[in-house]
């Protein structure tokens, strides 16, 4: 009999029982401390499937076992939570004013948080791509000597970047087609981990998703509150990046026909009338396309709140109406794909009291589902790194993915 070899193939062995250490490791995460008993309730794998995963998951340090409990009821069982203490999963954000760098755990514990100041506006790519080698192997050297295994590095940039780690065009740090990925591996020498690069909202997205308090959250829009504004885009638990991986450019959505030049070359985009430059500009000149410094945007912005709190009459009219113009976008979103929450990230935070009103009201006027469908508007808790936090959620994915690392 001759057996047709088209169709469906069996999985290998070895692909199933990936697969199935990655269940048991992200119930363990989302449910610990918890027995092996629940594990095999809740996943539907035998017991003895489960008893076989999770002595594989301690061998590769990744679970450990952590006492006994007596509130249950039958006999005391044997608790399980996450190990990971040989491992660390990496991020690096690039800005146009600054570099950050996080490393976290496997339970998203940071173990390091590095800001750096940087001329991202002014730097050539070449220079960036050395200036982000330089860090990495500081965070490198740094897990290394605290006899950690560095799992895997993801790179936020604020652009479009396609599905394989190309920056296709970054207007305010004014790349275009830069090989980051492989530039990056090359100048780290090939690492011995992936190298990953994704947009800066996107990564953001997957911080506030794993790490944040509305980590609950299945439909949650992450909005960058930098230069310029991006927005990551999470429906149904998922980061969505669109067939090409370019979703979420929020920020060139045109609010105002006739308003001010953006970065990107057209008019009156959401970036240009209701971005942190838009804010500096505004309240600094009058003019809300107003050129601004990107060394300055800090220190531009903590002057925005120093006057905001002393009550400046037109600096709170100007942030009143960056508000209203972040919310004319925010609405268009929430219209399209009526997430439950909308987080503002970067120099928004700061902002947040005086922008947020605003911008939830003219959300209210503007969306057709009633009580604006349920969108709200919250700032992030994240702080200045979440991008770079979200890039270490990326590599942590993976690991929930099935790519767990080898006993070492």
């Amino acid at each position: 009999m001759i057996t047709s070899t088209t169709g469906p193939q069996p999985a290998d062995f070895t692909d199933v029982r990936a697969t199935n250490l990655a269940v048991v490791l992200r119930f363990v995460r989302e449910h610990a401390p918890c027995s092996r008993a629940d594990i095999a309730a809740s996943t539907g794998l035998n017991k003895a499937t489960v008893s076989s995963l999770v002595a594989d998951l301690i061998d590769r340090r990744l679970v450990r076992e952590t006492g006994l409990t007596e509130n249950r009821v039958g006999r005391p069982a044997t608790m399980l939570v996450l190990d990971g203490s040989p491992y660390a999963a990496a991020g690096i954000e690039v800005n146009v004013d600054y570099l950050t760098a996080v490393a976290v755990d496997l339970s998203g514990q940071r173990l390091l948080s590095w800001r750096r100041s940087f001329p991202g506006a002014t730097a050539t790519a070449s220079q960036a791509v050395a200036a982000v080698a330089a860090l990495a192997r500081r965070a490198v050297n740094r897990m290394v000597k605290e006899e950690r295994q560095v799992l895997g590095l993801a790179i936020a940039v604020p652009g479009l970047i396609d599905v394989d780690g190309r920056v296709r065009i970054a207007p305010n740090l004014g790349w275009h087609d830069v090989d980051l990925t492989g530039d990056l591996t090359k100048a780290l020498r090939d690492p011995g981990f992936p190298v990953q690069v994704d947009n800066d909202a996107n990564l953001g997205a997957l911080a506030e998703h794993r790490f944040g308090p509305l980590g609950g959250v299945d439909n949650l829009l992450y909005l960058t509150g930098e230069v310029g504004v991006g927005a990551g885009v999470i429906l149904d638990g998922r980061l969505r990046r669109g067939g090409r991986g370019y979703s979420g450019e929020i920020g060139h959505i045109q609010i105002d026909p006739a308003g001010p030049v953006c970065n990107c070359g057209r008019t009156g985009c959401l970036e240009a009338v209701a971005g942190i430059g838009a804010v500096i500009g505004k309240v600094a000149s009058g003019t809300p396309g107003a050129p601004v410094s990107p060394a300055e945007v800090e220190p531009e912005i903590d002057e925005v709140v120093r006057l905001a709190r002393n009550g400046d009459t037109a600096t709170l009219a100007a942030l009143a109406e960056i508000g209203g113009n972040l919310g004319k976008g925010v609405a268009i979103l929430a219209n399209v794909l009526n997430p439950e929450v909308v987080v503002l990230g970067g120099y928004y935070v700061p902002l947040a009291p005086w922008v947020l009103p605003a911008a939830q009201a003219e959300v209210r006027r503007r969306t057709i589902a009633p009580e604006a469908g349920g969108c709200r508007i919250v700032a992030s808790t994240l702080g200045y790194g979440a991008a770079a936090l979200g890039g270490a959620a990326r590599v942590l994915d993976s690991v929930d993915s099935g790519r767990l690392p080898h006993r070492t």
